[in-house]
């Protein structure tokens, strides 16, 4: 029991400076009143360093007490305003005749600029709270001597020699946890620090996003649920109308024009980790007959507008994706509201239990501020524990029910292998369309190369060698001086040709590989550029050549248009079952520490990445928020291809 003592000791000298913190705490606010609502701001500065003479001494004593070290995060102090050579003073625009001035506005910056000095301010507010917890033996018996009912004497005195003891055994725990407390919040950095300035998550906010994140998107979730009650209602009225009494242009509205509500749900399912594609097949086009006519089934039209509308009521119709969705319109207010909404309401029904009887009360007396959860042993806010039980509860199941959401909405929602098929031969269409419109820009970008670079080099090379040959015999030096220039312009002529080359495919390509290469490409930007490569293999030429060209896109639109100082470039290879690299996936991540506000539908650049990744099936996707980073992100299937050190065939840029 002797370090259960000790530790309570020294609990109790910690929590004395608790309260000594919190009786700073009122003239510290006290000067922030005329400090920032009068402006004299000059008042501030003092109380807050004395302030850091309390929390230094709770640091070295904590040190001390518990052997947990918490380091100063303060800022150094600015050095004293140095004179100009005619004795001024100046601090950014402004003269000063005297030192006092820009010495005390360089403190204010200095003191309201250090997250470490609202850090201790608000160490000053909670320790006292938290600060309990190194003094358990204490605080345990009067917490429960305050909840037990007095009309039981002996109850409550067992009670409170069991806290007692209780106490004593945790002291240590309690004191460890008081110690940590104090590292975390005067120790810092929590959020930013101005000491090593860099960003670092504050563990309680990242612990809430982490157990809230589940809840919210249950909630919205369950609202999408309620939404489809009215839909369902909407669709099937719109169906009993159009089909019983002929109403029939209301049956297209009900089952088409109401598919924002499936594809809203396609879209959260992302947050299960289920991806769900499109299940509609692709609307028909409207084929005009050598007579004028439009056919639509057996029917004849001669304007394209009720032909188009008739097309559009059969593609509806008979696309197996409208009436499963029609199901999950009916059945997901049931099924996907459950699920959904059992998490929701424990986290709601605990929470609220706790306001909303206090705040019925405070407005109507006669109604009892127990109403909620009742009593325990005479006492409401013994009965608080069972609120937050249930709220934990709903925080717990959340992640479970998430992915047993998405499940659900996966299951008549997604494409059928029919939908799936048809959907896959208009993106081989598309990319085939794609293909053949890059190779013939890649033709036209090579003979427009070759016209203006080495033919244009090449014929003038041929009217020289023509020129020597009539100077050899009559006037040989100049014709050895034509010889030399003649040379040289070979020179340029074959590098120009190069340069065609290496467009079509680098040699550092084909000979060392994409890893190689694009630290070639880094090097070569006008950016710091740091790549980071993990490619166990070599791949297919063509995925090569295609990821090659893509990260030279993005690292050109960083230099041009990004206004970046600096590139990370990482390139991964993701497995996607059996064995490394067979079947795998390359991606790119190209970031930018630039402007951001990178727009796909406004910049032709990324509509090209996206066209030239699409003819491999691959993806991009963009994030760039206004005033930046951009993160590219670009990914290739591929599968395995063995070492080749040969130079690639000319067919090789075809493949764009």
């Amino acid at each position: 029991m002797t370090a259960q003592w000790r530790a309570f000791v020294a609990g109790l000298e910690l929590y004395a400076l608790s309260l000594l913190g919190l009786l700073c705490l009122g003239p510290v606010l006290a000067v922030f009143a005329p400090g920032f609502l009068l402006g004299l701001v000059f008042l501030i500065p003092g109380p807050v360093l004395a302030v850091r003479r309390l929390t230094g001494r709770v640091r070295r004593r904590t040190r001390e007490l518990t052997g947990i070290e918490i380091r100063e995060p303060y800022a150094p102090e600015p050095p004293l305003p140095q004179p100009h050579a005619d004795g001024w003073y100046q601090r950014d625009r402004q003269l000063y005749k005297r030192l006092w001035w820009p010495r005390m506005a360089d403190r204010i910056d200095w003191v309201l600029g250090d997250n470490a000095s609202w850090r201790d301010l608000g160490w000053l507010a909670a320790a006292p709270i938290v600060g309990l917890l190194g003094v358990l033996p204490l605080a345990l018996p009067i917490a429960v001597a305050t909840v037990a009912p007095p009309p039981s004497p002996f109850l409550t005195a067992l009670l409170v020699a069991a806290a007692a003891i209780a106490g004593v055994a945790l002291a240590p725990a309690g004191l460890r946890a008081t110690a940590r407390f104090h590292r975390r919040v005067l120790g810092g950095p929590m959020l930013r620090s101005d000491v090593h300035d860099v960003h670092t998550d504050h563990p309680v906010r990242v612990w809430a996003a982490k157990a809230s994140s589940p809840v919210i998107r249950l909630a919205l979730l369950l609202l999408t649920s309620a939404i489809a009650i009215p839909v369902f209602v909407a669709t099937v009225g719109a169906l009993i109308l159009g089909y019983g009494l002929g109403l029939i242009f209301l049956v297209p509205w009900a089952q088409a024009d109401l598919r924002w509500l499936a594809d809203w749900r396609r879209s959260l399912a992302r947050w299960s980790g289920v991806t769900i594609a499109s299940p509609y097949r692709p609307l028909p086009p409207l084929v005009q007959r050598p007579d004028g006519m439009y056919r639509v089934n057996r029917n004849l039209y001669k304007t394209p507008r009720w032909a188009l509308w008739t097309q559009r009521l059969y593609w509806v119709q008979r696309d197996p994706a409208t009436w499963r969705e029609l199901v999950w319109r009916g059945t997901d207010p049931i099924v996907g509201g459950l699920i959904a909404g059992v998490p929701v309401l424990l986290v709601v029904y605990g929470i609220w239990g706790q306001l909303l009887p206090r705040i019925v009360h405070f407005f109507v007396s006669d109604s009892p501020a127990n109403f909620w959860y009742g009593t325990f042993f005479g006492h409401p806010a013994a009965a608080i524990p069972g609120g937050l039980a249930l709220a934990a509860l709903g925080v717990a199941i959340a992640p479970a029910a998430l992915r047993l959401h998405g499940r659900w909405s996966r299951l008549l929602l997604k494409p059928t292998g029919d939908t799936a098929l048809a959907q896959r031969v208009e993106q081989l269409t598309l990319s085939r369309a794609d293909a053949s419109d890059a190779a013939a820009r890649e033709l036209r970008r090579i003979e427009r190369d070759l016209h203006d670079g080495p033919q244009a080099r090449l014929v003038a090379l041929g009217l020289r060698l023509g020129t020597i040959e009539a100077l050899i015999d009559s006037d040989p030096a100049a014709a050895r001086e034509l010889t030399v220039q003649t040379q040289e312009a070979a020179a340029q002529a074959l590098r120009e040709l190069r340069e065609v080359v290496r467009g079509i495919h680098p040699p550092v390509l084909a000979e060392r590989g994409l890893a190689d290469a694009v630290r070639a490409l880094a090097l070569d930007s006008p950016l710091a550029v740091t790549v980071d490569i993990d490619l166990p293999v070599r791949l297919p030429e063509p995925i090569e050549a295609a990821a090659y060209f893509s990260v030279a896109e993005a690292l050109g639109n960083a230099a041009k248009h990004a206004r970046a100082r600096t590139v990370q470039v990482r390139l991964d290879l993701l497995p996607a079952g059996g064995a490394a690299g067979d079947g795998d996936v390359l991606r790119m991540t190209v970031r930018d520490d630039g402007r951001g506000g990178a727009d796909p539908d406004r910049g032709s650049g990324l509509r090209g990445l996206a066209r030239r990744l699409g003819i491999f099936d691959g993806t991009l996707s963009l994030s760039s928020p206004p005033g930046g980073p951009t993160e590219l992100i670009m990914e290739l299937p591929c599968a395995s291809s063995s070492p080749r050190t040969s130079t690639s065939s000319g067919k090789d840029w075809f493949s764009f």
